[in-house]
């Protein structure tokens, strides 16, 4: 088989990856071809041993099978499987919860474990931690544990279920943009609009995304389905074939949507996570050869569901989830004969929350609440009009025949006379002046005055004075003044050496908050958790403001620029870069010495 340029390159460098790491994450798109390269990975370098592919879905056990058969011989794990693993196969397929006292023998006999979908893999749940604890305790000492997805993060508030814990680096095969260049995937098109009437603001989302049994009745309460239908309406006319797929919270939504679908004429249909295989299985098969033009899902195609030939995405499901996003989004972009781009049309604000996904980036770690930024529906938006490169996003107000807006969200400056190119009227309203996206300090503006600030002030002070002064100025700071302190802390801490992966930066970021935590718990200073970080109060001390007293301020600066000195500019620039993620670590996890973190123990330091 031809490999495609980015399937070649991690071929190429396969060998020194596996010398580097043992367990590892191989990123790359939603339909690039990660299936095809983790079987010419196996028939490469492990030819006749011994091989387990997870999964955690049946339907993605099947796709895999007829993937993998195509060379090797494969046995896919039944519950009631018992006997010696690779009795007669070179490759077993299963879930993570099927026949446990088989797979426990396999994974002492793999010489590779291969996890699909692995955002998935949970280091402190049942099934995945059973399964990596058994790696680590009985796996062959040259095995290897390999993760393949789109999107490695999780989002969570557990610090105990994190990415990192459970492999050590990502290998960025290939993005998006690439992709597109050489024609594996075709460009979304975004159609974006603001559904006014969506009361979402009060849902409790302490569990980290809108519990379906708040968000869906709200959903169906609103216009949000009519807004999709009368987008989609227009969409559909500007494709050779509409073949759609709309993604939805619960089946009640599912129900309205289809409804609404079929009652314009368009043949729909709907599959969730109960529809039998077998039915599943024909129900795609339909719209994959076009009979069907509308599938509406119900937590299915996000994952492991391929037809290349949509071409109209449909969201109509708000979320706080990253992934979600990205993932459902994906599934649109496959390339195809004819097929040149896919229509992406967003009802929920997710692309205004997240952005494109074509520019979506992911980290290993979460912190508490991280998920609290994407309550803001506009969150992207305001990092736009932020940025170095200010870019300003209006929403249409025009009302339509039927008395609802237009709610078109649009960059200023596309479109002559900015009018609105969905309506064709000017009736825009700048989305970062009414919803007020600067009541706080941006990053862009905190690093220019911390790079034009602490070099100058530093150079005016008498270090005899201040080096000293640390002790005093912890024990008398208040907890907005710790925020400060901790960034000041860890900017002298943390690594400024060039890391070349997301699991290298974290191990610098988080071994800096491990010697913060280690000076506070040591000298019984405590950080209490605060419900967000806030970029003002480092720019306050900076300028020894209104939160920042003089003692916290210039001794923070003293010994920033202690460091500042010591260092080029380029190691500065990833040294404050670090200093920004651990100092809002440390302001959301607080400290204490109670911590019992995956890479801080306060009592085990302590007794060392």
């Amino acid at each position: 088989m031809q490999l495609r340029n980015w399937q070649q390159e991690i071929i190429d460098q396969f060998p020194m990856i596996l010398k580097q790491y043992k367990k590892f994450i191989l990123k790359a798109p939603t339909g690039a071809g990660k299936t095809v390269l983790a079987s010419e990975i196996v028939e490469r370098f492990y030819p006749d041993q011994k091989i387990i592919v997870l999964c955690h879905r049946l339907v993605l056990l099947e796709q895999l099978q007829r993937a993998l058969s195509k060379k090797h011989s494969v046995h896919k794990l039944k519950a009631s499987d018992t006997g010696d693993a690779f009795d007669g196969y070179d490759i077993l397929l299963s879930t993570n919860m099927r026949a446990k006292e088989m797979l426990d023998d396999a994974i002492s006999k793999a010489d590779l474990i291969i996890v699909d979908e692995a955002h998935r893999v949970s280091p402190n749940g049942v099934a995945y931690k059973r399964i990596i604890d058994r790696f680590h305790e009985a796996g062959k000492p040259e095995a290897h544990f390999v993760g393949l997805t789109a999107s490695p993060e999780r989002s969570t508030n557990d610090q105990r279920d994190q990415l990192n814990l459970a492999f050590d680096a990502i290998i960025d095969c290939a993005n998006i943009n690439d992709l597109i260049n050489e024609g594996v995937l075709v460009q979304p098109i975004y159609r974006p609009h603001f559904v006014h009437d969506l009361e979402i603001n009060d849902i409790d989302v302490s569990s980290g995304d809108f519990p379906v049994a708040k968000l869906s009745p709200a959903i169906i309460k609103s216009s949000m389905i009519d807004y999709a239908m009368w987008s989609y309406k227009e969409e559909r006319e500007k494709v050779d074939q509409p073949i759609s797929a709309w993604f939805c919270s619960d089946i009640s939504v599912a129900e309205a949507t289809l409804e609404t679908i079929e009652l314009n004429g368009i043949k729909g249909a709907i599959i969730t996570a109960g529809t039998p295989l077998k039915e599943r299985m024909e129900l795609l098969a339909q719209h994959e050869n076009g009979e069907i033009e509308a599938m509406v899902s119900v937590g299915v195609l996000a994952e492991g569901w391929d037809n290349p030939l949509c071409n109209i995405i449909v969201h109509l499901r708000p979320t706080l989830s990253k992934v979600l996003w990205g993932q459902t989004v994906g599934r649109g972009l496959r390339s195809a004969p004819g097929k040149d781009k896919c229509i992406v049309i967003d009802v929920s604000s997710n692309w205004s929350t997240f952005g494109p996904v074509e520019h979506l980036e992911w980290s290993l770690w979460s912190n508490r609440r991280s998920h609290q930024q994407f309550m803001n529906r506009f969150n992207w938006i305001g990092q736009q009009h932020d940025s170095e490169d200010s870019e300003t996003y209006l929403l249409c107000k025009s009302e339509l025949a039927n008395k609802t807006r237009c709610s078109h969200i649009y960059k200023k400056g596309e479109h002559k006379d900015d009018t609105c190119p969905i309506c064709g009227t000017y009736a825009a309203t700048d989305i970062y002046r009414e919803q007020k996206l600067d009541s706080s300090l941006n990053e862009s503006g905190l690093h220019h005055l911390f790079f034009d600030r602490v070099p100058r002030v530093f150079e005016e002070m008498n270090m005899s004075v201040w080096e000293s002064l640390g002790g005093t100025a912890w024990k008398t700071a208040s907890e907005d003044e710790k925020v400060f302190l901790s960034f000041c802390m860890a900017f002298a801490a943390v690594s400024g050496d060039e890391t070349h992966s997301e699991t290298d930066y974290w191990d610098a970021a988080l071994a800096a908050e491990a010697s913060i935590r280690g000076y506070l718990v040591e000298n019984q200073f405590a950080m209490k958790k605060q419900e967000d970080f806030e970029l003002s109060l480092i720019a306050d001390g900076m300028l020894a403001g209104k939160k920042i007293r003089t003692l916290q301020a210039h001794y923070g600066i003293s010994v920033c620029g202690t460091a500042f000195q010591s260092c080029d500019p380029s190691e500065n620039e990833r040294k404050y870069q670090k200093a920004i993620k651990v100092a809002e670590r440390l302001a959301i996890l607080g400290c204490s010495a109670k911590d019992n973190l995956p890479y801080f123990n306060a009592e085990e330091y302590m007794a060392g």
